[in-house]
């Protein structure tokens, strides 16, 4: 049997640190393995017999710390832990700088050799302090990651220019490569300053979810007496079974069932649907919704981490573990290149000492100098300096994208999934069609009738319709009032009564039914209405485009079958799911996952688990934050006809970042064994490293200037 665990590790704050820790349990025997780089979480599978505290040792063994018992059921605040990655790097570039600068300037003192040492020692050493523990770690624990080459590859071109500046004083300048080893250091380190603060924002969405929660409950107390007192409590505080009142304007504090009074409750946030819908006594409430219109008692039913709220910030946060930052593909490449580099040294050592006879010092000389050529500076450039134009490129054509691995993900993407409410439609509610029955009254009455009635409510639909029927000539009515949870009834002067409500109050017959609001007139039919989302005026265009590119379409949606239906068929998506809570959106997007890598597209509270989970999260600018927050792009000028491009640039970015690696390998392919015979000196091969990464830089930025319209 399998007994799945659950922790918090500190220290895990990057993609590379949940990397290296799922590794070391895999290595282990877990399964089921989430790693959350954003949380600090870890979950993974045991069988029963297995001890988890060996396991959770090794965990510390590699410099992180597991919080074993019951602080693991908290989140980890990474914002609390010192964090010293800015500081490194500010001191870095201050050191690096000028060792860069004395190649395009004749600075005397630039070119000083010892000067070039004090430089590149402080640089260096926090290398060492920084990358150094991490590559001790994953080479003891035989995972070796990018860390390890960085090491490799600065320590090297130190240990040669060290050597060149004490053992060949008057041709030191032949040896000198200290802006090497500072650079490599210096532009890791600026890499991981940004994974660091793109890691930490995303814990944001969580933080967000979390604060929609109320804050206070008003709990109603009832002595022997019956004798009702309200008490104001945190809403942590409140227990199954309490009676809670809510009232107009309030948010709902836990989930429940209304036990008194009616309400129009805005439940956008859970289902999508833009329309408030009538809760009454025996209906079932969700913490967080609003009560728009009305005064309820709740009984609560579920509180704490078992209400839709938490679920929800639950399924984030596991979406988000399952999902870990992409491993680099220079991480992939690094386990093998690290040992064959390694090798290649040694054995540049023993041909040149014991076949060729050459010293000791020249052997070591010329495997110091395959160390320095196989630098990995264009392989560590290849991927960011594709990634950066890609993303500036995206930044001016209205997309944020967050993080280079959202690019090389969307290459792969084969479905696309929309949410309908307010992602293909605006979510402003309109009147989408309206019948009259002309034996009762004309059009031009019915219109005049139905703004009269309206302008006397507050409900949104009320608004929406007086807005659009501005103008009309209005009645004078003796008397207008609200009946609760139904809809308005108004006299005139003639002494007409006048009913203006849902079907279920006014509508009881097969003809006409399934519009939104009813007409009556002294209790006859007299007229119904359709209310809407209006469609986004791109939205038509983007999807037949990506129908045209090759993808499929699907819209998944929490609001009512038929306005899904329609709206597809008017887009022409064929594949439609509807009336879906968070927890079936999600299930939804898990079967839809395992079919092919599909991308999300959505707005709402109730979109952000399947945004989080899905292979790449799209939102919209004007979406909510929680939304905006789990998405991996934003459209930021709110235009669904964005979408598209941001797939063509996903794709010709990745084929960037294979062009830039090609040419990366065919350099060390060439340089290598050319070092290894002693045949290119290693300012040649400085020479021909610095030439790559122009060239890879060049191969960059024409992803800048390509195409991605239609």
């Amino acid at each position: 049997m399998q007994k799945t665990h659950a922790t918090v590790v500190e220290g895990m704050t990057c993609g590379n640190c949940a990397l290296t820790i799922s590794k070391l349990l895999e290595k282990k025997g877990a399964t089921n393995i989430a790693a959350n780089a954003a949380s600090g979480e870890v979950s993974f599978s045991l069988p029963d017999a297995a001890d988890v505290n060996m396991l959770y040792d090794s965990i510390d063994s590699m410099g992180y710390k597991v919080v074993r018992g019951d602080a693991a059921d908290g989140v980890v605040n990474t914002s609390e832990h010192t964090d010293n990655t800015t500081t490194y790097l500010i001191i870095c570039a201050v050191f690096t700088l000028p060792l860069l600068l004395h190649m395009f300037v004749s600075w005397h003192w630039l070119h000083n050799p010892w000067v070039q040492l004090v430089l590149s020692t402080p640089v260096y050493a926090i290398g060492l302090w920084v990358f150094g523990k991490s590559a001790v770690r994953s080479l003891k624990h035989r995972l070796p990651n990018m860390d390890v080459l960085i090491i490799l590859g600065a320590s090297a071109a130190y240990i040669y220019s060290l050597i060149g500046l004490l053992v060949y004083t008057e041709a030191a300048h032949d040896y000198l490569f200290f802006e090497t080893t500072a650079s490599i250091i210096t532009l890791v380190m600026f890499g991981n300053w940004l994974e660091h603060r793109t890691v930490k924002s995303t814990t944001v969405a969580i933080d967000a979810l979390v604060r929609l929660q109320p804050q206070h409950a008003r709990i109603v107390m009832t002595d022997s007496m019956g004798k009702e007192t309200i008490l104001d409590v945190e809403s942590k505080y409140v227990k199954e079974g309490d009676v809670v009142l809510v009232n107009h304007g309030d948010s709902i504090p836990v989930d429940g069932e209304i036990i008194y009074g009616d309400a129009q409750v805005d439940e956008h946030m859970i289902t999508g649907e833009s329309v408030p819908v009538h809760k009454r006594v025996g209906d079932a409430v969700v913490g967080g919704t609003l009560v728009a219109d009305g005064n309820i008692k709740l009984k609560a039913t579920t509180v704490g981490n078992t209400s839709v709220l938490s679920n929800i910030i639950r399924m984030v946060r596991e979406a988000q573990g399952v999902k870990p930052p992409l491993q680099k593909l220079a991480d992939k490449i690094s386990a093998i290149f690290v040992p064959v580099v390694a090798g290649v040294a040694l054995v540049t050592i023993l041909v040149n000492y014991f076949v060729l006879e050459h010293s000791f010092a020249e052997a070591m000389m010329r495997a110091i100098a395959v160390m320095v050529i196989s630098c990995p500076c264009a392989m560590g450039l290849a991927t960011p300096a594709a990634v950066a134009v890609g993303l500036g490129r995206a930044a001016r054509n209205g997309m944020l994208i967050k993080g280079g691995d959202t690019l090389e993900r969307m290459k792969t993407v084969k479905q696309i999934v929309f949410d309908k409410t307010g992602t293909l439609t605006t979510g402003k509610l309109q009147i989408d069609a309206y019948v009259c029955n002309e034996s009762v009254l004309t059009k031009e009455v019915f219109q005049s009738v139905v703004v009269s009635i309206e302008n006397h409510s507050s409900h949104p639909i009320a608004k929406s319709i007086s807005n659009q029927w501005r103008g009309v000539d209005e009645v004078d009515f003796t008397d207008v009032k609200e009946v609760k949870g139904k809809g308005m009834e108004a006299i005139d002067a003639t002494g007409d009564i006048w009913q203006l409500g849902s079907e279920r109050w006014l509508h009881h017959t097969a003809d006409n039914s399934g519009y939104d609001l009813y007409l009556y007139k002294n209790n006859q039919y007299a007229g119904a209405l359709k209310i809407a989302d209006t469609l986004r005026p791109d939205a038509a265009a983007t999807i037949a485009e990506l129908n045209e590119m090759g993808f499929k379409t699907i819209l998944l949606s929490g609001d009512k079958k038929d306005k899904c239906q329609r709206i597809a068929a008017q887009l022409g998506i064929t594949e439609v799911y509807a009336e879906h809570s968070p927890e079936m959106k999600n299930a939804k997007l898990d079967e839809l996952l395992k079919i092919a890598p599909t991308a999300m597209v959505g707005d709402g509270i109730n979109d952000a688990p399947a945004l989080a989970r899905a292979t790449v999260g799209i939102s919209l600018s004007e979406s909510t934050q929680i939304a905006i927050q789990s998405a991996n792009v934003i459209l930021s000028n709110n235009q669904l006809a964005t979408l598209p491009k941001a797939i063509r640039l996903g794709i010709y970015t990745s084929q960037t970042i294979k062009q830039n690696l090609f040419w990366a390998f065919l350099y060390n392919i060439i340089a290598i064994p050319v070092a290894a015979a002693g045949m290119l000196k290693p300012t040649y091969g400085a020479g021909i490293m610095a030439l790559s990464d122009v060239v890879l830089i060049f191969n960059s930025l024409r992803l800048g200037i390509r195409k991605i319209s239609r």
